[in-house]
């Protein structure tokens, strides 16, 4: 009989906050619950208003619950690429067994291990990711376990972000009642989910444009090479919309989504809808063409940007070209724009999930396809989750059940999970 686990995936967006509530059965994911609200609180991806934050979270928390009539109390989170940085590290150990095998035990020493190196003080650890084990001298190995060793080594990539971040985040999670079952930067499950292994291998680029910021991952050798932000993204469109029509802002983000088109050569010049102007009762008539061009001057600038961070970032080429997500993404128009601006092949990429087919929901996604994947790696699938409770009516009755033992060591560690949940009594109470 297959055992199926619960997921709950949190992404916390300058436009909206999403939650995802996902059922893993035999490798599948089926989508349950969906909680998706205008968040308040966060600008460019940095959260600057906490009471507002918290209170968007438990909107979508709420809506999702009562699509599967449970309480959520953990959830995968997904964090923001600002101020991430990647680091290489290599943790080596000795194995430890009588018979040399090596064990589940000798991963955690080993990527505990990595973590020796020194972290600045303003900084905080997020996640380790192997990327090949050796063993006596032996490389590219993917996963060492049964292998007969006497040193095994760990060569991988160190994520850190900025300590107030973080903390910010982890202080709107749990004032919003919630527990962190794993915590990822956001572009590196977007980017693991939306590439294949081809493009994540060739060198590509996942760009995902949210409401407030873009965020950039690239993928090389299979592995993410670097993650950034840039504070543009939707709502600048929205904002130029209602500036130039001089229409409410309400009103831009609706003409945006229903009319919008980002190349002029391909925008219609037939489409012609009528937009209120604020202080007058009077309407005045536009066509597509015409607000084509004010989008695309605004995501012209965009994309160049983009250019100028991946310079920056030391990406000098992307053979395997680019993939767009995020929910500006799917505007009509936009990959036409890029492949002229990037000068490199472009894809739109959308889950293919019933109730999630927008790519806005790549990175929520992605949240519960990366957890589970470690889970399935390191034996952890079929414990009982803690993700959801029984239904809400019951639940009131019931004493809070204990949130789950730490597991054996994930990819990202257990370490760092476990620091993660202390964080809430180190600097909250």
């Amino acid at each position: 009989m297959s055992q199926s686990e619960l997921y709950v995936s949190l992404d916390i967006g300058s436009s909206s906050v999403k939650v995802l509530i996902g059922e893993m059965t035999n490798k599948s994911l089926h989508v349950i619950g969906v909680g998706n609200v205008k968040s308040s609180g966060i600008k460019k991806g940095a959260i600057v208003d906490i009471d507002a934050t918290v209170q968007s979270i438990k909107k979508a928390v709420d809506q999702a619950e009562r699509m599967i009539g449970k309480e959520i109390h953990e959830v995968v989170l997904g964090i923001p690429a600002n101020q991430v940085a990647l680091q290489p590290v290599k943790g080596i150990v000795a194995v430890n067994s009588e018979n040399r095998e090596i064990t589940d035990e000798d991963l955690e020493r080993v990527l505990e291990a990595a973590q020796v190196m020194s972290i600045p003080p303003e900084r905080e650890l997020v996640n380790i990711i192997p990327e090949e084990y050796v063993v006596d001298h032996l490389g590219e190995i993917k996963d060492p376990r049964g292998m007969i060793g006497i040193r095994l080594e760990m060569d991988g990539t160190m994520v850190t972000t900025s300590k107030t971040v973080l903390h910010n985040v982890l202080r709107c999670v749990e004032r919003a009642g919630l527990e962190i079952r794993e915590i990822y930067v956001q572009p590196l499950v977007a980017g693991s989910y939306a590439l294949t292994e081809d493009e994540k291998n060739h060198g590509t680029a996942c760009i995902d444009i949210g409401g407030g910021s873009t965020s950039i991952a690239v993928f090389r050798d299979g592995y993410l090479r670097a993650a950034s932000v840039i504070p543009v993204g939707g709502d600048h469109v929205t904002k130029d919309l209602s500036i130039v029509l001089k229409t409410p802002t309400e009103q831009a983000e609706k003409i945006k989504l229903e009319h919008g088109h980002a190349f002029f050569d391909d925008a219609s010049e037939e489409e012609v809808f009528e937009v209120p102007v604020i202080g007058s009762d009077s309407r005045e008539q536009y066509s597509q063409k015409y607000i084509s061009e004010i989008i695309g001057v605004r995501m012209e600038e965009l994309f160049e940007l983009i250019l100028d961070e991946l310079y920056r970032l030391g990406i000098e080429e992307l053979p395997g070209g680019v993939v767009l997500t995020g929910g500006m993404a799917k505007m009509d128009g936009l990959p036409e724009l890029a492949r002229s601006i990037l000068q490199s092949r472009v894809r739109l990429f959308t889950p293919e999930f019933i109730g999630v087919r927008e790519p806005q929901y790549t990175t929520a996604v992605g949240l519960i396809q990366y957890a589970y994947a470690e889970d399935l790696f390191y034996g952890n699938v079929g414990h009982s989750s803690a993700a959801a409770h029984s239904p809400k009516a019951e639940h009131v009755e019931q004493q809070p059940k204990k949130q789950k033992q730490p597991k054996q060591p994930k990819q990202d560690n257990e370490g760092v999970v476990s620091k993660a949940k202390k964080m809430f009594d180190r600097f909250f109470e």
